[in-house]
């Protein structure tokens, strides 16, 4: 029975991901910053453990408390919405200290035992933001896109021991609470010059014509854990498998 280590799992993509591994007949290891047993079905194969991956200590007591793991799921993720203008570079670095540093930190943390097991599986979760260009989400692209190009590369030092290395790219999911938890955060980042611009945009968000569901990247998390070839990116979603399809197009 293999064991995964899901970060982010209150809600949205790490909550069904974890659910999704569970039915499945995984051991599931459901990290959180404030640990909730409640939202996950009572199983056996499921231990819910306080995690901070901006945090040294708390990466490391949670490593050491799941014990041995065959995969890891960099899930947890914050976002922000708003001009780059009128971003402060102290929200830049809260989510650059989440989305990149803290995946880099997980990273970190568990190679060793992958490598010296010469097996194991990191799955790193992006967003559809990563194959297109969209506007207003200049510093969460750029969190996104380092975790791109930091996977890549990644791959191929840890082919070496037969770790593989995956990314899962999620389009749009307004079901998930990506704007309530950056609610605070982007208070404020659409001043006065930029409504104009802004208004059609956040109406396009408002009726999508295609979107994503905890459900399709839940899945696509599980066939980016059990691949064994070289396909190294998973879009998840209607929407983020077209923008790869038209990414991929001559």
């Amino acid at each position: 029975m293999k064991t995964v280590l899901i970060t982010g799992c209150s809600s949205g993509y790490g909550l069904e991901t974890a659910r999704h591994f569970l039915a499945e007949g995984w051991t599931v290891v459901a990290t959180m910053r404030r640990p909730r047993e409640d939202v996950l079905p009572s199983s056996d194969r499921l231990r819910v453990l306080a995690l901070d991956v901006t945090k040294p200590e708390s990466i490391a007591a949670a490593i050491q408390a799941a014990g041995n793991i065959d995969v890891l799921v960099n899930n947890a993720g914050i976002g922000v919405v708003g001009a780059f203008e009128a971003t402060p570079m102290s929200t830049i670095r809260e989510v650059f200290e989440t989305n990149t540093f803290g995946v880099m930190a997980m990273v970190q943390a568990v190679v060793p035992q992958f490598r010296s097991r010469r097996s194991g599986v990191i799955v790193n979760v992006t967003s559809s933001v990563t194959l297109a260009p969209m506007p207003l989400v200049a510093v969460y692209t750029a969190s996104k896109v380092a975790i791109e190009g930091f996977t890549a590369s990644l791959a191929f030092e840890l082919e070496a021991f037969d770790v593989r290395v995956k990314l899962v790219e999620p389009g749009y999911a307004p079901t998930t609470r990506f704007a309530e938890n950056g609610g605070a955060r982007m208070s404020g980042l659409i001043p006065a010059a930029y409504e104009p611009f802004a208004r059609p945009i956040f109406a396009a968000f408002a009726k999508p014509s295609a979107v994503t569901t905890e459900a399709d990247v839940a899945k696509a998390v599980l066939r980016a854990a059990t691949d064994t070839g070289s396909q190294l990116r998973f879009p998840a979603g209607p929407d983020a498998v077209a923008l790869a399809q038209m990414k991929c197009a001559p």
